[in-house]
């Protein structure tokens, strides 16, 4: 880019404005990605690219129009602003768009969040190459059932993005990105194939788990599913790891939008302010925390951020909002608004946080005469309305308080209202994962499919 992009999208603003826009927000993007993808000690795969676009929102007598464009000459963005104008000129009429309330939005300085890394900004090809060489050596080192490799990467990125609008707003942060990601690959007796991965994404290298430290992982949980079976059907304890609690979270983000309120395809629409889950469940959705990849000053709309509780102790506290679904809801916004340069603005998560508890995984485990220690989740079995939840599910069987042999061709199932509930104990081993933290916790029955 040749110009800052802030200035950019107040320069796009006053030309929508000076053609008889109503109300206006430009949101400019730009970032470079680099990679070195590795396999069996070889390079397969280096990426080096970079990108950047611009997005308008036009809003003229209650219409809207969006456009954008990744040609940032002065002809293209006069074109652009002329588009959308125009179109926004013939579009329908909604009494509910417009720009967020003036008072919302994030005007003064930001807080840096500890977005932006420069050791990420000077490292090389060579160092990223070597640092993925180091992590396959390591999941090949660790045992030797580890037969093959499904690729070991090195990635880092490193993006602006800039909002300004006729309201006056104008902001921009930076951020870095950097993550570690492999996939280890074991035979079965039978000859067929088991595997598992690991990965360690973050703001700063600092946070980043050591190449040895993923290798090892994936080369662990791929040679623990060597020999896994089925179990006969059954309702059970299942102690989920805290590796695909992250999936639940998931879960909850997307019940939890203003936009699935307002559709009433939420099965927690009618819960606000009730005890839905667990005493022992809290969740919080957080922009602020320092140096997480859900961080951000301000959502896509300019609206300054803030932390959120979800839930409180089991009690539903909080849809997330973004302009548009809030006013058709008579609310207002909560700072969630997702958005990029073609696209709407729309409510979703920062960072999603769990509270921890205070079990190891043993103690969690412990007391089951038979049960299921939940490793993996697979397919899209969720009614979001209903809560209605069936998904295909790989594991480890417990015996006797302990995890005794690898179990899978699976099915979960249940209702999330029910499962939620039924959350009986929750562990201390808080894991990031991109933008969530969760702990294993535990539920106290469900059904568990197989033979």
């Amino acid at each position: 880019m040749n110009e800052n992009p802030l200035s950019l999208a107040s320069d796009i603003v006053d030309k929508a404005r000076r053609l008889g826009a109503d109300e206006v927000d430009a949101y400019v993007v730009s970032s470079t990605e680099s990679s070195v993808q590795v396999r069996r000690g070889v390079v397969e795969r280096i990426v080096d690219a970079g990108s950047h676009a611009v997005g308008i929102r036009v809003i003229k007598d209650k219409r809207t129009a969006i456009c954008s464009t990744a040609d940032l000459t002065p002809q293209a963005i006069e074109q652009l602003v002329r588009d959308a104008v125009e179109m926004a000129s013939i579009s329908e009429p909604d009494e509910y768009a417009g720009l967020p309330e003036r008072d919302d939005l994030a005007f003064g300085n930001h807080p840096g969040l500890g977005m932006y890394d420069e050791q990420i900004e000077a490292l090389t090809t060579e160092e990223m190459r070597d640092l993925a060489l180091r992590m396959e050596a390591s999941m090949f080192d660790h045992d030797k059932r580890v037969t093959n490799s499904d690729g070991a990467e090195m990635g880092v990125t490193r993006g602006q993005v800039a909002l300004a609008n006729s309201l006056g707003f104008g902001g921009s942060y930076i951020g870095t990105q950097a993550a570690l990601s492999i996939e280890a690959i074991c035979d079965d007796a039978d000859g067929k194939k088991r595997n598992d991965y690991w990965f360690s994404a973050e703001r700063t290298l600092r946070r980043l788990e050591s190449p040895e430290d993923v290798g090892r992982k994936a080369a662990e949980r791929a040679v623990a599913k060597i020999g896994a079976r089925k179990v006969a059907t059954t309702a059970v304890p299942v102690v989920w790891e805290s590796t695909v609690a992250h999936a639940l979270l998931h879960i909850l983000a997307e019940a939890v939008s203003g936009e699935a309120l307002y559709r009433r395809s939420t099965f927690l629409a009618e819960f606000e302010g009730q005890q839905v889950a667990s005493g022992l469940f809290s969740l919080t959705d957080d922009p602020l925390l320092d140096g997480r990849l859900g961080s951000r000053p301000f959502d896509g709309e300019g609206v300054r951020s803030r932390s959120l509780p979800i839930f409180e102790d089991g009690i539903f506290r909080n849809f997330l909002f973004d302009t548009y679904n809030a006013r058709r809801l008579g609310r207002r916004s909560t700072g969630a608004a997702h958005r990029g340069v073609t696209s709407a603005p729309a409510p979703g998560s920062s960072n999603f946080v769990m509270t921890a508890g205070d079990q190891t995984m043993d103690s969690l485990c412990e007391g089951i005469e038979e049960g299921l220690l939940l490793t993996d989740l697979m397919g899209f079995g969720v009614n979001m309305t209903t809560g209605d939840f069936s998904r295909g599910a790989q594991g480890f069987w417990i015996e006797k308080g302990k995890p005794s042999f690898p179990v899978t061709e699976i099915n979960l199932s249940g209702n999330l209202k029910d499962m939620l509930i039924s959350i009986d104990a929750v562990g201390n081993d808080l894991l990031w994962r991109g933008n969530s933290a969760a702990p294993s916790f535990r539920m106290s029955k469900l059904t568990v499919s197989g033979l």
